[in-house]
């Protein structure tokens, strides 16, 4: 894993995820801006003036913004550029609101034809750095914390850094297991001169969007640039399917790896790919040539796997366990992402009055996901969320459920219109979320249907997290007091609402215009019912429970530039008697009473206080000895890595819902929950308030 810049890392996670659309292309450095790619940000410079809801100029500010955005993505560790090379780039920063009015990006191109060579330079550094011995016992620090420190200012102070960071990098492999056999420096060299090819095969379209996005995110984190092949990896995440082996796959020193095997896929039923195998080899048919993909940008390689049902690719493969290179032939396949779709499980727990167990039914929901394209043609059937759990709520009530929990935890969002008819499910009608415009025009948007499909007790699972459309369905359940929120302190706080531009469409005005990508953009604010915003705030949890994740700086407040907190006013809606501030008190100290008491839980704790004090810290000691120790009580970064993974990429194949002490608390709180029901006039209807 590429350490320079997390975001841009898991920017190619989520393209191996869904399997790239590039056509591999040869190690050769951007070219510099073309014809098309000033029409591309003309374009993008007018929507954004025109729809952003911010209503704001591209001004100097926005300018100084971009420029910072452009840096941090490329070097935000401050290992690559001199002190001298930003003093250059900020003194013409006063000038690029002016180009990008005209369309003009060189500056863009520029800057990372100055990157380059800076790699280049780092990479003969790390060589020589390699190739010497290292004093472990030596009592000297790395800083880590790299917002505190300036750019190296000069080639003596660089290599000071990028010393240090070597004797880093060395110890770090020190506390791992996975060399694979490698020496720790050969590993560190292909790493390094990895990373370097991998920059040298960045393409024209992937400099635009990483410079347009610069640009569009100094507006707010929310508006982004999608080249042509973001543009439609985003629209298969969104139907959940695609066509090809079955694999998701990241890209780790030089080697192209795979990380998931799909079920239900073509490698899946095929058997013999494995999770951790490493492909160095891609041939299309029986008898097409082999080509190489060693140090091959990862979404090209996963472009040349991609392809039609039907259609044969073999894949030269190093196998995870270090046996002999093979050749596995695999036929293509249709694949439905079945991980991202709702799944229920019903859970048997407690004991009511009668001496019979409650039935739980959990539903774990990772996104909001429609098939755009098919709700587009007025298809009858398109991939729906609401259509998926409406009948796995039907299939709850005919087995006599007694509560339903709905598991948003991992959940980032999704289809706006899938959040509200969604919510429709657990309330009779009433406004689900209010949107403002940019004019400052407030929109109700209700649930129009007086059918309730799930009538009993619910409980919203929700962590840091949880996003978006994910926070439209907690804080309307919360401001109906239709169900408790149980998780993480609060959810993400993405209160912002984003539509999807095509370029081409807005340039040609033609319903099949040339792929030209795609501009995100904020053009809206989403608020509660109760007129409160979720944006930067989330919704607060009623019943919150030890969880590192809530310490993890993954929330909208940890963004640049991100929008603030607001209001508007509330709307007229209802509130049920399922949820009373006395009722969660009780419910809350029960559930403090248990985790207190589970030993799953201590440790949760003891991790979260060894995490805050460890992260506070600005340097690691480079001293073996105390390097060691350190990593001995936890590893900040793997954590990090580990609940990132877990959370927000969901790469862990499951087989059904997964029942950990997290799942069994909440199903405790469910418990008490019912009890407390049982003994309150929860049977009243519901009644009309005004807020």
């Amino acid at each position: 894993m590429i350490f320079y810049h997390r975001d841009r890392v898991r920017q190619y996670g989520v393209i191996g995820l869904v399997f790239g659309v590039l056509a591999a292309a040869a190690c050769a450095d951007p070219v510099g801006p073309t014809n098309e790619d000033r029409q591309v940000t003309l374009a993008v410079v007018n929507l954004l003036q025109r729809d952003h809801v911010s209503r704001r100029p591209l001004d100097d500010e926005i300018a100084q913004r971009c420029l910072k955005n452009y840096l941090k993505t490329l070097d935000a560790m401050k290992l690559y550029f001199y002190q001298s090379d930003v003093d250059g780039f900020m003194r013409q920063a006063k000038e690029l609101d002016e180009a990008f009015q005209r369309g003009d990006i060189r500056f863009g191109f520029e800057v990372f034809d100055v990157f380059l060579r800076r790699v280049d330079e780092r990479v003969r550094w790390v060589d020589e750095f390699l190739n010497m011995e290292h004093d472990f016992t030596v009592d000297e620090e790395l800083v880590v914390d790299r917002e505190s420190v300036q750019y190296p200012a000069d080639e003596a102070e660089a290599r000071q850094v990028w010393r240090k960071r070597i004797k880093y990098d060395l110890l770090v492999l020190k506390t791992t297991d996975k060399l694979e056999g490698q020496p720790a420096r050969e590993k560190l060299a292909r790493r390094y001169h990895s990373f370097a090819k991998q920059m040298h095969q960045m393409d024209n379209e992937e400099v635009l969007e990483m410079y347009l996005s610069a640009m569009t995110s100094a507006f707010d984190p929310r508006t982004t640039y999608m080249s042509p092949r973001m543009k439609e990896n985003f629209e298969i995440v969104m139907k959940l399917e695609l066509e090809g082996i079955g694999a998701s796959l990241q890209y780790e020193d030089g080697y192209t790896k795979v990380h998931k095997i799909i079920p239900g896929g073509a490698a899946d039923k095929d058997g013999r790919l494995k999770v951790g195998d490493r492909i160095v080899g891609v041939g299309q048919g029986k008898d097409g040539e082999i080509v190489d993909v060693v140090d091959m940008k990862l979404s090209d390689v996963v472009d040349l796997i991609r392809g039609k049902k039907g259609t044969v690719v073999r894949l030269k493969v190093i196998p995870a366990d270090a046996g002999e290179q093979k050749i596995i032939e695999i036929t293509r396949a249709k694949i439905e992402l079945k991980d991202s779709e709702a799944q229920g499980e019903i859970f048997t727990v407690g004991k009511k009055p009668d001496g019979a167990p409650y039935k739980i039914g959990v539903i774990d929901l990772p996104s909001f996901y429609m098939d755009m394209t098919g709700a587009r043609m007025g298809l009858p059937m398109f991939k729906s969320t609401t259509r998926d759990v409406r009948r796995i709520l039907e299939d709850f009530n005919a087995k006599g459920v007694d509560a339903v929990i709905l598991d948003l935890r991992r959940n980032g969002g999704g289809a706006l219109t899938e959040a509200i008819n969604l919510t429709g499910l657990f309330i009779e009608e009433g406004p689900v979320v209010q949107v403002k415009d940019a004019e400052g025009r407030v929109q109700p948007y209700l649930d129009s249907d007086q059918e309730m499909v799930w009538k009993g007790p619910l409980v919203v699972l929700v962590s840091k997290f949880s996003a978006s459309a994910s926070e439209i369905l907690a804080g309307a359940i919360q401001d109906y007091r239709r169900g408790l929120i149980v998780g993480d302190h609060a959810t993400h706080g993405k209160g912002t609402v984003q539509s999807l531009l095509d370029i081409g469409r807005e340039l040609f005005r033609i319903p099949n215009a040339k792929n030209l990508g795609a501009l995100k953009v904020t053009m809206q604010q989403f608020y509660r019912p109760s007129g409160d915003s979720t944006q930067n705030r989330g919704v607060v949890s009623d019943i919150e429970w030890p969880s590192l994740t809530t310490h993890l700086d993954v929330g909208e407040s940890d963004l640049d530039y991100a929008m603030p907190f607001d209001r508007v006013e509330p709307q007229p809606y209802k509130k049920y008697n399922f949820v009373q501030p006395e009722w969660v008190r009780q419910l809350a100290a029960r559930s403090a009473a248990r985790c207190q008491a589970s030993t799953d839980f201590q440790k949760v704790l003891k991790t979260i206080e060894r995490y805050k004090l460890q992260k506070a810290k600005k340097t690691v000691p480079l001293n073996e000895q105390k390097f060691l120790a350190e990593r001995a009580e936890l590893n900040v970064e793997e954590e990090e890595k580990k609940k990132i993974e877990e959370n927000e990429e969901n790469i862990e194949p499951k087989s059904g819902i997964q029942r950990d002490f997290y799942l069994d608390e909440a199903l405790a709180i469910t418990v008490d929950y019912l009890e407390l029901l049982r003994t309150k006039p929860s049977s009243e209807p519901p009644h009309q308030v005004r807020r």
